[in-house]
């Protein structure tokens, strides 16, 4: 019954995800979909925070960051931009 608990939170946490990667940017749109469906669920516990972490940030940023035109000021921020940039090929 615990796995079945685990398994319906993790559906809907994935729901919120995708939720939640509807920016207001096609650019931003085409990089957190996929991601989300294609890598979100190898992240550890800690890449998981940090990716939401990623969601709360305005989109002129994220732009900015994956855009490469300007450095992320977060290291954890920046590496996740980097694992993003590398798992998804636009």
């Amino acid at each position: 019954m615990q796995f079945l608990k685990q398994s319906e939170d993790a559906l809907k946490d994935k729901r919120r995800m995708r939720w939640a990667c509807r920016r207001g940017m096609l650019e931003l749109d085409v990089l957190f979909a996929p991601f989300v469906e294609e890598a979100y669920d190898e992240l550890n516990d800690q890449q998981q925070a940090v990716f939401r972490r990623l969601l709360t940030c305005d989109d002129p940023d994220l732009f900015a960051w994956f855009m490469g035109h300007k450095p992320c000021p977060d290291p954890e921020l920046s590496a996740m931009v980097e694992l993003m940039l590398k798992r998804v090929k636009v």
